[in-house]
């Protein structure tokens, strides 16, 4: 399949709308862009700035479908992966921690150069402090969470969740061979994760702290695939456990109501019964504008912090006193993300991608 072009719909619209949100949600957050929002748009930017960040739940459910089409069909073609356990699991990690942080690394330097700029005009508090080798050095092997570094841009900290839900699939997938047990492993998980680990903060840098909606996004895609369903089941189906978990859901909120649980839940059904559906009009220009952005939602995600510091900035250092052109930054600063990671993308994440290193793909 050409990487520049997807052929399912609704993931491409799920992972582009996300994103442009989490882009929407940040710039309503700090500096001038956030005073001009509040100032001109108050209902828009309190509903962006209190509701944004859900969008997240949106990232985590399509992650965890995708990420379990790819072992499903890795596994269709490879069957050693059902055998070399450890060894497997270590292999998948590199694999998908090569695939996350060249873009990421990037992005991470721009927005560093960005923050030294915007410190010589704010003393802001979202720009950060000066940043430090170990914070960097925590930055690049996804470990600034776990170690209490601050965060160098907005939203990496998922990033580093990402790549310990896939770790923690491919464990799953390693160990467990039979498809009823990898649904009952995972059904344990996200149930814990979502009554309990997932309402504690002193959790969310661990994988725990999210599989909840990762994990409705596999049972999805386990619960609409032929491979994940078979005689070997019984009566026991991912969509049966995915009707259960809802239900688990939905009594929950007599005790507490948790909006993201039922974003996550809606996405996962969403997935479940229109999840591999193509796009009916693949050559309108509709559909090829929504397939080159859901490939560069990722890069997209990445790379706009920088922006919001540089807006932010050249606000400051021009003094601009009018709220409707600050406002106007914020369109600004959306359009300047999506042309930039087009070209992150192109230059970066897409030959990373095709990069085959022996040691890590020797059958």
């Amino acid at each position: 399949m050409n990487p520049e072009r997807s052929q399912y719909c609704l993931i491409d619209v799920l992972k582009v709308l996300a994103a442009h949100v989490i882009v929407l949600h940040h710039c309503v957050s700090y500096g001038e862009l956030a005073s001009a929002a509040k100032e001109l748009l108050p209902s828009v930017s309190t509903f962006l700035f209190d509701y944004g960040r859900y969008a997240v739940q949106i990232f985590l459910v399509v992650a965890g479908y995708l990420a379990a089409q790819s072992f499903e069909n890795m596994m269709a073609v490879q069957a050693h992966v059902r055998k070399k356990g450890a060894g497997t699991v270590v292999q998948l990690a590199l694999r998908r921690y090569l695939r996350l942080v060249g873009p990421y690394v990037v992005a991470l330097l721009i927005t560093i150069v960005c923050a030294s700029l915007a410190r010589q005009w704010s003393t802001d508090e979202y720009i950060g402090q000066p940043e430090t080798i170990a914070q960097v050095l925590a930055h690049l092997f996804f470990l600034q969470g776990v170690l209490g570094y601050e965060s160098i841009s907005a939203g990496v900290w998922y990033v580093a969740i990402d790549w310990q839900l896939f770790t923690a699939l491919a464990v799953v997938y390693a160990v467990f061979q039979r498809p009823m047990i990898r649904i009952s492993i995972l059904a344990v998980l996200i149930v814990a994760s979502i009554l309990y680990f997932n309402r504690h903060a002193s959790f969310e840098n661990s994988f725990i702290y999210f599989i909840g909606s990762y994990g409705l996004g596999i049972l999805a895609y386990w619960a609409s695939s032929v491979n994940a369903i078979n005689a070997n089941l019984g009566w026991v189906s991912a969509k049966k456990v995915l009707l259960t978990i809802a239900l688990i859901v939905l009594v929950s909120a007599l005790h507490s109501v948790w909006l993201r649980n039922y974003l996550a839940l809606g996405v996962a059904f969403l997935l479940l019964y229109a999840g591999n559906r193509p796009y009916r009009h693949p050559q309108s220009w509709l559909a090829k504008a929504m397939q080159w952005a859901s490939t560069r939602a990722y890069c997209a995600f990445l790379i706009h912090f920088a922006f919001i510091l540089l807006a932010n900035t050249t606000l400051l250092a021009l003094h601009v006193q009018s709220p409707a052109i600050s406002l106007s930054f914020i369109a600004l600063v959306s359009v300047l993300s999506w042309i930039a990671a087009g070209y992150l993308y192109r230059w970066v994440e897409l030959p990373i991608g095709r990069w085959r290193p022996a040691v890590l793909f020797h059958h």
